[in-house]
């Protein structure tokens, strides 16, 4: 059977592609993503600081890892989210927004009570609140994936994207470096160690305010609306059942069960060559000799402002080529810019291209993700069971960088480095080849009728 032909599309203007950040619904994505990023540290790597700082053993602050087990299992839960109105809040605000608002109020309540404790006295009374603020987050996060899938235009999605990833880093930074500088601050008027530390955590509690008023001025997505639950609360756990069962059936019989396994598999492959590479990049760099604190300044400079700027090209090739087209970019550059760590073995010790290789790879990686991610968004297409969708599928992406990846290390110890990184630039053949066949079936057309394919 021939495939159909991708249909053509002029590509959008460069002027065309900025002005879409400007629209209201990416804006309000934009802020949406300060608010998911703004938790992440302040359960993980500032809370850790915090707990060493109070002199708990390492044994204890090795144990606080686990208390980041919602971020990968927060798929269980996803089809409470679609299925399950928030009483009063989802009628006052629509199903997405009253879920957004309750998860956030959660996450205040939960961040006072952490910043309240002292690890010192109390360990894992600050672990069980880390776990809360966790699962508020993860919460968060499910809704809004859903929310931005289901309120921006098919064409807004890339830009959306990138305006999230751009805005969660920037919490990240807030919740993290910020945070600490907080401390500082605060000692510096006087204030104890706890004392400090309760008032930074205060703090970020406060910014959380910022995703809620952006909730208040965010509407309602028109899909949501549309499949809102008219039976009451008397009929959630049959919708919870309805969710769950079609949510599966909706992605397997879409197209066909066979589509469907080859869609999973590309999920999982199309990221590979990024996972395998990364897991050996740390032990790579100390092995060539690089300081700790030259690592570090290269991925919190330069590093970091690669990778926003690669999020905001990624949005900007999605934004004007086909979806088929955009992976293949992105699945191209992504796996090239490994080679840049194979040149760097032969080179050794060498700060300046060190810099290269790591702009080079945050950048492409960037450009990946957010056009991986468009693809995502275009799988849920019924807002029905987006939440539970994306959740799954993001789950599945993470097989690649948990699981796949995990014989790395036996893969740079039997080939040594320069042969390794080459191995890791050829791992995203697997995942494109993939991606040739998808187009060929016209998957994509699919997806996307009017203008991708």
């Amino acid at each position: 059977m021939t495939a159909p032909a991708e249909t053509q599309h002029a590509p959008a203007s460069f002027t065309e592609t900025l002005a879409v950040y400007t629209q209201r619904r990416v804006l309000i994505v934009l802020f949406l993503g300060f608010s998911a990023g703004l938790p992440l540290a302040l359960s993980g790597s500032t809370l850790l600081f915090w707990t060493a700082e109070a002199g708990v053993d390492l044994k204890t602050i090795g144990l606080f890892a686990l208390v980041g087990t919602p971020y990968t299992i927060k798929f269980l839960w996803a089809p409470l989210v679609d299925a399950i109105d928030v009483p009063v809040l989802s009628k006052w605000l629509g199903r997405r927004r009253g879920w957004l608002l309750f998860s956030q109020l959660l996450l205040i309540a939960a961040i006072l009570f952490v910043g309240s404790c002292d690890p010192a006295t109390a360990p894992w009374l600050v672990a069980l609140g880390a776990l809360f603020v966790a699962a508020a987050s993860s919460t968060q996060d499910i809704v809004i994936d859903a929310f931005r899938i289901e309120s921006l235009n098919e064409d807004e999605q890339a830009a959306g994207m990138a305006s999230y990833v751009a805005a969660y880093r920037v919490g990240m930074l807030v919740s993290g470096a910020g945070a600490l500088f907080l401390v500082t601050l605060f000692q510096h008027f006087g204030f104890a160690l706890r004392g400090a530390w309760n008032g930074s955590y205060a703090v970020m509690a406060a910014l959380v305010l910022v995703g809620v008023a952006t909730t208040f001025v965010a509407t309602e997505p028109n899909k949501s609306v549309a499949s809102a639950h008219q039976s009451g609360w008397s009929g959630a756990l049959r919708r919870l059942g309805h969710t769950v069962v079609g949510a599966f059936q909706d992605f397997f019989f879409r197209e066909g069960l066979l589509i469907a396994i080859v869609v999973l598999s590309f999920v999982v492959l199309f990221k590979f060559t990024d996972a395998l590479a990364g897991v050996m990049t740390p032990p790579f760099v100390k092995e060539l000799g690089f300081s700790r604190e030259e690592y570090a300044a290269i991925i919190k400079g330069v590093g970091l402002i690669a990778l926003l700027l690669g999020g905001f090209a990624g949005g900007y090739v999605a934004r004007a080529f086909p979806l088929a087209t955009s992976l293949w970019i992105g699945g191209i550059l992504q796996a090239l810019a490994n080679l840049a760590f194979s040149w760097q073995a032969m080179v050794g010790h060498d700060l300046g291209w060190l810099t290269f290789a790591i702009t080079l790879e945050n950048f492409t990686s960037a450009i990946g993700t957010v056009i991986f991610v468009a693809y995502l968004s275009a799988l849920c297409q019924n807002p029905l069971h987006t939440a539970t969708q994306y959740a799954l599928l993001t789950a599945l992406a993470a097989v690649g960088r948990t699981y796949l990846s995990a014989g790395a290390g036996f893969i740079a110890a039997a080939t040594g480095w320069v042969w390794f990184f080459t191995i890791c630039a050829l791992a995203a053949i697997p995942g494109l080849l993939v991606l040739a066949w998808l187009q060929r079936t016209g998957h994509f057309g699919k997806l996307v009728p009017n203008n991708k394919s």
